[in-house]
């Protein structure tokens, strides 16, 4: 069953199994065999800690069905920054979208600029959690794979593409709520 059009929630673990983190209220404006792509816009994030916060601007998310990564498309003033999580593909569970977070993440800026993160937690967990080697492959892989996309441009790491969803969202959305009847908040 598709998502299209609906609210969901998104839900992150760890390789053992463990809660990492979950985003409320995403709106998703695209759903096929390949991507879930989810627009928010001052979502609700609970850490595995309680920590509770908001995001502070909107944001398309684009999960990998097929593929050993989500990214988050973040609209700044500067343009946009790309944060790319090397984790499981995607998938829909009780029209929730889950993934599992394998740690290293590319932090990506509107100059081209890329930047490896937490190469030193992906070391620590691969101990911890015992991750095979065929799996630790396919993790840097998927990095060197996405390192590449991010600098030639493809997709999914498109302007275009993002606008497209953040359009999408917006026009559905916010139509929404204008045509909603004062006093039915």
């Amino acid at each position: 069953m598709s998502l299209y059009h609906r609210f969901v929630q998104i839900q992150a673990y760890k390789h053992d199994g463990s809660f990492h983190r979950l985003w409320s209220h995403a709106f998703v404006v695209r759903d096929d065999e390949d991507f879930i792509v989810v627009v928010s816009n001052r979502a609700r994030v609970i850490e595995s800690n309680e920590h509770r916060w908001h995001t502070k601007e909107k944001a398309a998310f684009i999960f990998a069905k097929n593929e050993w990564f989500n990214t988050i498309a973040t609209l700044r003033e500067d343009g946009i920054h790309f944060y790319v999580n090397i984790a499981s593909p995607a998938i829909i569970d009780q029209g929730m979208i889950k993934f599992i977070d394998y740690d290293l993440d590319i932090k990506s800026f509107p100059s081209g600029f890329n930047k490896v993160l937490d190469i030193n937690e992906f070391n620590a967990h691969c101990r911890k959690y015992g991750y095979s080697e065929d799996l630790k492959s396919i993790l840097k892989y998927t990095l060197e794979v996405n390192l590449a996309r991010l600098e030639n441009h493809e997709p999914p790491y498109q302007k275009e593409l993002i606008d497209q969803y953040i359009a999408n969202f917006d026009n559905y959305v916010i139509k929404q709520v204008e045509l909603k009847p004062r006093g039915q908040d």
